[in-house]
């Protein structure tokens, strides 16, 4: 039941009438996801309340879909006996996620008042690399072992599953936790009890190493369209798994992360409204300095041909039009070619083959932009053949140019071990801009007799 209007008025009517017992039945019923987000909506005094009204089942998926900054105020709001409960009751990569976030004060009392089993079972994964598969993996699977019948497979899930992140993909060990086979609950289902595991596990595992990069962890995901990944260390041993919501989560930080980047920001890890004014200026400075003194050399390339200019004013007319198309054109190419790099249907080797194909997108574009100016310009300067010539050529060479810039740089990058997405629309336009302006007083110089 998605939490709407008339839902969530109900529940602030409760909570203002001081109706707890109908407030927590009517919580009970609910979707942890729509609670965690009527509870942001309250008040600070009242976050507190209403989570402690939270049956036991309901109280750590609840924290775990609450913002930080809310689950810092209950954490400095609840005894320790209750923060205890929490953090043994939160799966292990949620925890994870919420201490890499909280200030260090506050970690500090959560990990006091867990289990040694859990404080060094969190302690393990904050080592893992940022960004890699053990800091987004989780401890919470189903391992079965090969000598294991279907029927004693059963009987393990069911007293053990309650806790699992998943139960429906089992994992296969050895003595060593050495991961040797998966097995379904599928398949579980469709033998009979008598049948022995190793004789209907898959051995083809598709699996993750910790220290894997969380974006190719994320391909895989694509790849195989999987809903659940292992991971193992260097020694191959099964340390925990990787959800399919663990992987939609990557996607959407990944993609927000390039989406800054291609709009010349640096990356923010704060939802744009819980960011402050002074860090969100910070983020955006920077490029734009940079941005700013590139684009000088534009300037530059218009005070070397000053004279030609002087000559023939009309030639400035038509900079604008030329920087524009070029620029994206530029950009066209550039969001291709990032694009096909992020979901792997571009590689390094497949440069040349991407040139090549862009170079005849170019010339077929540029042809078109070309032949739709010269019937404007001839309609327009009808005397001015020379000029007009001039443009279109110009308009050709550029789109072909630009398209060409457009999808090496952002491979340039990758080879450089750079992120493609810097290379995006601010920095391609001020390199392509400067490139067409330099083509087309080039060849206006030449045609035109201009010194």
């Amino acid at each position: 039941m998605a939490i709407g209007s008339y839902d969530r008025e109900e529940l602030t009517e409760l909570l203002e009438d001081r109706q707890f017992r109908k407030l927590r039945e009517t919580m009970s019923e609910m979707n942890e996801v729509d609670i965690a987000e009527f509870i942001e909506e309250l008040e600070p005094e009242k976050k507190v309340l209403v989570y402690r009204m939270l049956p036991k089942e309901l109280a750590a998926d609840v924290f775990s879909f609450l913002e930080v900054d809310d689950q810092e105020h209950i954490i400095n709001s609840i005894t320790d006996y209750e923060l205890g409960k929490i953090v043994e009751d939160l799966y292990v990569d949620d925890a994870v996620d919420m201490l890499e976030e909280l200030p260090a004060i506050v970690v500090k009392r959560v990990l006091q008042n867990a289990t040694p089993q859990t404080r060094n079972l969190i302690n393990q994964f904050l080592q893992y690399p940022e960004n890699s598969a053990g800091s987004i993996m989780t401890a919470e699977y189903i391992g079965l072992k090969r000598n294991m019948t279907v029927e004693q497979a059963f009987a393990y899930i069911r007293e053990n599953g309650v806790d699992k992140e998943t139960i429906y993909t089992c994992f296969v060990t050895d003595s060593k936790r050495c991961l040797q086979g998966v097995v379904t609950v599928k398949d579980l289902l469709m033998n009979p009890y008598d049948t022995v595991i190793k004789d209907i596990m898959d051995e083809n595992i598709i699996y993750a190493v910790t220290t894997e990069d969380r974006e190719d962890v994320v391909e895989t995901f694509n790849k195989y369209d999987l809903l659940c990944l292992p991971v193992v260390d260097h020694e191959d041993r099964l340390v925990g798994i990787v959800t399919v919501d663990d992987a939609v989560e990557v996607m959407e930080q990944e993609a927000t992360e390039d989406f800054e980047k291609m709009a010349a920001m640096f990356p923010s890890e704060k939802p744009y409204l819980r960011t402050g004014v002074f860090e969100l200026a910070r983020n955006r400075i920077p490029w734009l300095l940079i941005l700013m003194f590139t684009s000088i050399l534009s300037g530059a390339i218009l005070m070397d041909y000053k004279e030609a200019i002087q000559v023939l004013p009309l030639l400035l007319s038509f900079v604008p039009m030329l920087m524009d198309t070029s620029g994206n054109c530029g950009n066209q190419s550039s969001t291709m070619v990032i694009r096909g790099m992020a979901v792997g249907d571009i590689e390094l080797k497949d440069v040349l083959r991407v040139v090549w194909k862009e170079f005849r997108v170019g010339l077929l574009c540029g042809a078109v932009l070309a032949a739709a100016n010269f019937v404007r310009l001839i309609l327009q300067y009808p005397d001015r053949l020379a000029l007009n010539l001039v443009i279109v050529l110009s308009l050709m060479l550029t789109v072909v140019l630009a398209k060409i810039i457009g999808c090496v740089l952002p491979m340039l990058a990758e080879k450089m071990k750079l992120d493609p997405a810097i290379m995006a629309a601010p920095l391609i336009t001020t390199i392509v801009d400067a490139s067409s302006l330099l083509i087309y007083f080039k060849i206006a110089s030449m045609m035109l007799h201009l010194s």
